[in-house]
């Protein structure tokens, strides 16, 4: 290995470690240039069967912006982010592309089949294989980033807004833009996260060692009464949040739209 090629990979191995979330941009626009390159990465990433199970939307009307913001429990840097794009898994193109290409009439192949949980996963995949892949790029380029789980949330409502067909599911919506402040790396807790030939549960001690490492790296940022240390912090705060409920329910109707063609009224409902 030459010393370009070391170099090259410490280059890379340094700048994942330095990642972290952003959430405060500088009024700098991301050049269509940048935006190309990420584009490209993207669409570059490693893929189920090379078919792109997904499908990227760059959303630009600040109305729209605006309205995320609430609908995405909230968070106003929404708004302000350079660049917003969403990473859809996308099965409805190839359906379409099945229809126009008149599949459905092959001899010897099985009639009306239509996408299950399995192809809904493996689109999921591809698509945040790919968000990531852009968030990397992002990165190299000096562009922040931050993914918003809670598109999944208000599955009705983000279906209509975003005019999501039945096969087709928002696995993130990533922000990007320049930091405007001096970024702080978050800790990671990487203890007994790593297993060998299968999978194995933590035992009582590792437990209690697990939960004293979290309390050291996390600590409990908000006390509501009653709540000791980190795992009970996150039990209170999000496990069971109202946020945490209503993107449970609103996966449900997701997947219900997506495997038994479910569609509108609320999720839940």
């Amino acid at each position: 290995m030459t010393d370009e090629t070391t170099g090259a990979s410490r280059a890379v191995l340094k700048l994942l470690d330095a990642r972290c979330s952003t959430r405060a941009y500088a009024p700098t626009p991301i050049t269509d240039e940048e935006r190309r390159a990420i584009l490209h990465a993207a669409m570059r990433a490693p893929t189920a069967g090379n078919l792109m199970l997904y499908s990227i939307v760059e959303i630009e009307d600040q109305a729209l912006k605006d309205r995320l913001v609430v609908t995405c429990d909230h968070q106003p840097f929404i708004a302000r982010a350079s660049w917003v794009l969403l990473f859809v898994a996308d099965y409805q193109k190839w359906m379409d592309l099945f229809a126009a290409g008149d599949c459905d009439q092959l001899p010897g192949v099985p009639r009306g089949r239509t996408p299950g949980a399995g192809d809904l996963l493996l689109a999921v995949n591809d698509a945040l294989i790919a968000a990531q892949n852009a968030v990397v790029a992002a990165e190299s380029l000096g562009i922040g980033s931050c993914y918003i789980g809670d598109i999944m949330e208000l599955g009705g409502e983000h279906g209509d807004l975003l005019h999501l067909p039945r096969w087709t599911f928002p696995a993130a919506l990533v922000c990007f833009g320049r930091p405007k402040t001096r970024r702080h790396r978050t800790g990671r807790y990487d203890r007994f996260v790593v297993h060998r030939d299968a999978y194995r549960r933590l035992t009582p001690d590792e437990l209690a060692e697990a939960s004293a490492d979290l309390d050291a790296l996390h600590g409990v940022r908000e006390t509501p009464e009653g709540v000791l240390g980190c795992v009970q912090d996150v039990y209170a705060r999000k496990f069971t949040a109202d946020f945490s409920v209503e993107m449970n329910r609103s996966v449900a109707w997701w997947i219900e739209r997506w495997t038994g063609g479910g569609a509108g009224g609320a999720p839940g409902a």
